[in-house]
């Protein structure tokens, strides 16, 4: 049964996916949508021509990692996508934040990525596909937004050397590095912050950024960046030093530490 498996799938670039995925790949039979929120998911039923099943789970979780791994264990699919969309971000100083909610948000952006791209690699062949949406935070060191970008930082890097070990099986991995993204993420940013306003002149609309992703994953692209300001600032980040590209970010950020 080919399959793709698609996390934060209630939302943003996730829920993009499922319809791009659904239109452009007819030999899909199912789509396995993940997110906590249930009645998010249910919105998606009689929207796409493939199958859907539904998983209304908290992937921090380990009896939420169990039972999808019995899930897969019972269906044994053929997963030809795995994209791992969900993740979550926390602007403002260090000291401003809660340790519990920086520490979600490594297991979510970090945890939870790592076991399920471990946990579905076994059931992909020849020719599938692993997107991992990251993001142009991971380029570098951003105060003010310091564990998410160091999240983003991790799935970048996991993600390139996935690259390398799947090439002899012929199983593809792109990180996809886009910068801010008309969605709920960037509306609301978990609890209610703004984002910085200098953010706003950069966004992009998510679902020309997914269909950059899937093009890029189709020409075996290890990393998907969207955008002339946002490739730009990808050299940028290799050219220059981070501590005077984080000096710069610390002053755009300004006194209320909103990055």
């Amino acid at each position: 049964m080919k399959t793709a498996i698609i996390t934060g799938a209630s939302s943003g670039m996730g829920r993009e996916m499922v319809f791009l995925l659904a239109d452009r790949f007819s030999g899909l039979e199912e789509i396995w949508v993940i997110a906590r929120r249930r009645d998010r998911l249910e919105e998606l039923l009689g929207q796409v021509p493939v199958r859907l099943q539904l998983f209304a789970l908290d992937l921090t979780e380990a009896g939420a990692r169990e039972a999808f791994r019995e899930a897969l264990e019972e269906k044994k699919p053929q997963v030809k996508f795995l994209v791992n969309a969900a993740g979550a971000g926390t602007p403002g100083l260090l000291e401003e934040i809660p340790p519990e909610k920086l520490t979600e948000e490594v297991r979510l952006n970090c945890e939870a990525l790592t076991w399920m791209t471990r946990t579905v690699f076994p059931y992909m062949d020849r020719n599938s596909r692993i997107l991992q949406f990251a993001s142009a935070s991971a380029f570098m060191p951003q105060p003010g937004f310091a564990v998410y970008a160091a999240t983003k930082a991790y799935v970048l890097s996991f993600s390139r050397a996935l690259a390398a070990e799947g090439r002899a099986r012929g199983i593809y991995v792109t990180a996809v590095c886009p910068g801010p993204v008309r969605t709920e993420f960037f509306s609301h940013m978990e609890d209610g912050r703004s984002m910085a306003s200098y953010k706003r002149f950069f966004m992009a609309r998510p679902e020309r950024v997914v269909k950059k992703a899937l093009r890029d994953s189709m020409m075996g692209k290890e990393v998907s960046v969207y955008g002339f300001w946002m490739k730009g600032f990808w050299l940028l980040c290799r050219i220059l030093p981070h501590s005077l590209l984080a000096a710069a970010a610390m002053k755009l950020s300004g006194k209320n530490g909103n990055a």
